[in-house]
């Protein structure tokens, strides 16, 4: 710009005022009027100004933004086109620009105003370059009005807080619904853990043959029960968002064991072969969430399966592996594909009829899919059976260390039929209710409700296998209480960790060969089972 200027201004025409624009084209070659009409065609109004501040030149931009006439104008100061805030230290910035040849912008670090003829004001931007004029140095001035830019900073800015302030209001919220659900969760689950194991301690003592019935028939209401609440509360966390994903490198052999500890006998006493094929494949996700998506897969094979096999198996495809269940049960028909992943939907289960659970499964394993971003097919066959896919991307080898079974030779070995139980939960129902079956089974059986009371006990008698719950009163855990007592008795006590809370707190609990932890509401035979496993271990 300076040299636009330059030529514009010349030493010849700086010493008359210049009235207006047109007169410059009297007084000046072709290539100077060339530099006057490209100024007066600059979309920023343009001003020169002396050193004292007054006006020399203006382009009709500035009358299109100040509102001043070019005749009005010239010879004005400065000030005119400024609010009274800023105009005190306008003289230093002129000089101080004067005397530095550089084009760069006024009051960088100020919001700048420009004021019109009629008093408004308006955000500008204003870029200054000195003119060095042989005997006189004169500054440049470009002035830009940033209305329109200030509103769209502004409403940027706006939408940014709204949005921070939306996201940190969907955070309580979620966190709300973390805590709601867990609570509900641990909430709802103990009364049927108290039903449970009444009902097992009464199969144990009630011997009529009408009363024995009942009670068979209400163990199997109670497991009803109790399916449909872990379902519901599973698909309330997933769709409250209150599910995070943790993913990690594991191993499909290690998975693949877990669930044929778990299947074997509930496909044995339908009759089925559970075939679990070895794998040395190494996948990345989240192994609770893929084994529960598995879980749901092999039970609801098992359940629509009258005779043949069950089939787990693992195949790698290049950056991938995909894990099958197959069976050889019922199958699914063409038309009805479309419909197996909704809520309640049962295959060849009629509405208002009987049904083996609830047709929330595949709804369950459908949103974790989601979340996890994998990817399931079927494939069907009616009379033939079925083929579920679920594809995961290969992992590095480096898996997530397997929980250590490895036995401890300080553990104290109980001697059969002589085993001090010490139990450990703050509910009066559940505690009296797990008292009672553990009593019934025959084991020697001390209760408790507090971290408190089990370390005074820990210290006068002996404890050769303690049962706890996870949450009790005033914030302590079962955890808590498992630490204190190993380290009163000097030994690493085995123990059994009960709850109702299935969020990734209790799932990422560290484990070790002498403990094993036991979701609520566990039937009374899981739990007795359990029981005898760990103390033979």
């Amino acid at each position: 710009m300076q040299e636009v200027l330059a030529l514009l201004l010349g030493s010849e025409c700086m010493n008359v005022a210049v009235k207006h624009p047109a007169d410059i084209a009297t007084m000046l070659s072709p290539a100077p009027e060339l530099a006057h009409k490209a100024l007066e065609a600059a979309p920023d109004a343009m001003i020169i100004i002396d050193s004292v501040g007054a006006i020399r030149y203006s382009n009709r931009q500035v009358f299109a933004l100040f509102g001043y006439p070019h005749e009005e104008i010239t010879g004005l100061s400065i000030d005119h086109l400024l609010p009274e805030r800023f105009r005190s230290g306008l003289i230093g910035h002129t000089e101080q620009y004067a005397n530095n040849n550089r084009v760069r912008p006024m009051g960088a670090d100020l919001q700048l105003f420009g004021q019109r003829k009629d008093g408004t004001e308006f955000p500008v931007e204003i870029s200054l370059s000195a003119i060095d004029d042989g005997d006189r140095v004169l500054v440049a001035a470009a002035i830009r009005d940033v209305t329109d830019g200030k509103r769209v900073q502004a409403e940027l800015i706006a939408a940014r807080e709204a949005a921070e302030q939306a996201r940190e209001v969907a955070d309580r919220a979620n966190q709300g619904k973390s805590r709601f659900l867990a609570t509900a969760s641990h909430d709802l689950r103990q009364p049927l853990q108290t039903l449970s194991l009444i009902n097992g301690a009464l199969r144990r003592i009630v011997t009529d043959p009408e009363a024995t019935d009942a009670l068979s028939q209400q163990e199997q209401a109670i497991g009803a029960m109790s399916r449909l609440l872990n379902a519901l509360l599973d698909i309330s966390k997933l769709e409250s968002g209150a599910i995070t994903p943790e993913p990690a490198d594991f191993t499909v052999a290690a998975l693949f064991e877990e669930l044929r500890s778990d299947f074997a006998a509930l496909a044995a006493n339908k009759g089925l072969n559970l075939r679990i094929e070895h794998s040395t494949d190494c996948v990345h996700s989240d192994p609770s969430l893929v084994e529960q998506i598995l879980r749901n897969l092999l039970s609801n094979a098992i359940k629509y399966t009258r005779h043949g096999w069950i089939q787990l198996r693992c195949l790698h495809e290049a950056a991938l592996v995909r894990i099958e269940v197959l069976d050889t049960g019922i199958g699914i028909p063409a038309n009805q594909l479309a419909y197996i992943y909704d809520e309640f939907y049962q295959v060849g289960v009629q509405t208002n009829t009987a049904r083996d659970g609830y047709g929330l499964g595949l709804s369950i394993v459908q949103r974790l899919v989601k979340l996890l971003n994998l990817r399931l097919n079927v494939r069907s066959e009616v009379g033939h059976g079925s083929v579920f896919s679920l594809v995961l991307p290969s992992g590095s080898g480096a898996s997530v260390p397997a929980h250590n079974t490895q036995h401890d030779s300080a553990a104290r070995q109980p001697q059969i039929g002589k085993v001090d139980v010490l139990l450990v939960e703050d509910d009066l129902a559940v505690r009296d209710a797990t008292r009672m079956l553990l009593k019934a089974e025959g084991y020697r059986v001390t209760a408790v409700g507090s971290l408190a009371e089990a370390s005074h006990k820990a210290r006068e008698g002996n404890i050769d296998l303690l049962v706890t719950d996870y949450h009790l009163n005033d914030g302590e855990t079962g955890t808590q209480v498992i630490a204190a007592l190993r380290q009163i008795l000097g030994f690493r006590l085995k123990a059994v960790l009960m709850t109702g809370d299935t969020s990734t707190e209790v799932r990422d609990l560290p484990r070790d060969g002498y403990l094993r932890i036991a979701s609520k509401p566990i039937r009374a035979e899981e739990l007795l089972t359990l029981l005898r496993a760990l103390l033979a271990a």
